[in-house]
């Protein structure tokens, strides 16, 4: 076993996290903080949801946090995991396992107190460490030394640990993309490669939470590219996959200064007309709100043009912001045009500088014009608009009441 030290984290003194370990870390049972919090800290990176593991089984875990006034949940107690919230701080306390009897994700474990056995089960050496109260860093895998090499490596046998739960195909060029530098182990596409087929036995919706946290890592452009070469993107995404789209997405997002967006990327990587959009929803169980963007995405990107602005003022009104930055990045991504072209930045910023009016006319300008209640209202009032925007969204009620008039003509 090697050791590391995280002796000088503030974060593992602050309260609730200290509590809670004090709780758990006495009177002969241990707990330590496990995963990601553990890799985060040492690599630098900021931390997110913080995990413990602990040799108390669950029914003392939870004596233990009502005893203490904390609120145990029993997230997953058949797994041996039990959220504890803490000051509204919520926990995952997970009791050391050993695997009985693997199958995929139904894999029959037993409690245990060997810590070495419980890092064994995991999937990557980076997320095997786990770190004492005092800030001791715990390694029985060679998690330490593959940090410091950048390198994603699972534990033990790659096709193993992949026949446990074929997404840890996914994991493992997400880790990659998120904290890995360099080649990916070739061990690891080797066995992704071997057992892509298991990701047909996946459910969809945790293919699609996967792969879109993989999407807004910092290194996902070489990582896809190689997913691609390798045929894993066609397995996915069942049709073309378009890097170069997806790999100027993340140029333009930064050139506006947007946050990293996965379904803008989603679209960017593979929808080039509507019905793209319908196959990914219908193969990632996207959500209706994902559905309807990449739909946008895909309706008629190719006429979107940064020389006319009173057109993109036109867009904006019909698609409300956010489906009209869609429509506009990824019609810059695929443009002849590099990230720095200033037109394509100021068609991109317009909502910052515009916000539609709202339509003047309601169906009672039309009555007092003539128009009778009948499908005949409904064309004045769409013929108006047309014009109303045809004629860059006029504010002076002379213009108005002329678009009126004409519309109520017919």
């Amino acid at each position: 076993m090697s050791a590391g030290s995280l002796r000088d984290a503030a974060w593992l003194r602050e309260e609730p996290l200290a509590r809670l370990m004090g709780v758990l870390d006495r009177d002969g049972e241990e707990a330590r903080v496990v995963g990601g919090a553990v890799r985060n800290a040492l690599l630098g990176e900021p931390i997110g949801d913080v995990d413990l593991a602990t040799t108390a089984p669950p029914d003392e875990v939870i004596r233990r946090a009502k005893a203490t006034g904390f609120k145990p949940v029993p997230t997953g107690i058949d797994h041996g995991t039990v959220t504890v919230v803490v000051d509204s701080h919520p926990f995952e306390v997970t009791t050391l396992r050993q695997d009985v009897e693997t199958f995929g994700r139904h894999a029959k474990v037993a409690f245990g107190r060997d810590w070495k056995a419980d890092a064994g089960r995991r999937d990557f050496t980076m997320n095997a460490l786990s770190c004492s109260a005092d800030g001791t860093v715990h390694d029985y895998v060679g998690g330490i030394s593959d940090l410091e090499a950048r390198r994603v490596r699972f534990i033990g046998r790659a096709d193993q640990r992949i026949a446990e739960d074929y997404l840890r195909i996914l994991r493992f060029f997400r880790f990659h993309a998120a904290y890995g530098r360099g080649e990916l182990d070739p061990e690891g596409v080797r066995a992704c490669i071997a057992g892509r087929g298991g990701l047909d036995q996946l459910s969809r919706e945790r293919v699609r939470m996967e792969l879109l946290k993989l999407l807004i890592a910092p290194h996902a452009v070489p990582v896809l590219a190689t997913m691609s070469e390798a045929g894993l993107l066609l397995s996915l995404f069942g049709g073309v996959s378009h890097l170069a789209s997806f790999a100027n997405m993340g140029k333009v997002e930064a050139a506006i200064g947007a946050p990293n967006d996965p379904v803008q990327r989603l679209g960017a990587l593979g929808v080039w007309v509507v019905e793209d959009a319908e196959r990914l929803w219908r193969r990632l169980r996207l959500t209706n709100a994902e559905h309807e963007r990449l739909v946008s995405m895909g309706d008629g990107w190719w006429r979107v043009s940064p020389a006319d602005e009173q057109a993109g003022r036109a867009l904006l009104y019909r698609l409300g912001p956010e489906r009209f930055l869609d429509r506009v990045l990824i019609a810059w991504t695929r443009s002849p045009s590099g990230d720095r072209d200033p037109a394509w930045h100021d068609l991109a910023m317009l909502p910052a500088r515009w916000v539609a009016p709202v339509f003047p006319l309601k169906a009672a300008d039309f009555l007092k014009r003539g128009v009778e209640k009948s499908p005949a209202l409904g064309k004045a009032l769409r013929d108006a608009e047309a014009a109303w925007i045809a004629a860059d969204f006029p504010a002076d009620d002379i213009a108005v009441a002329a678009i009126a008039d004409a519309a109520a003509k017919g």
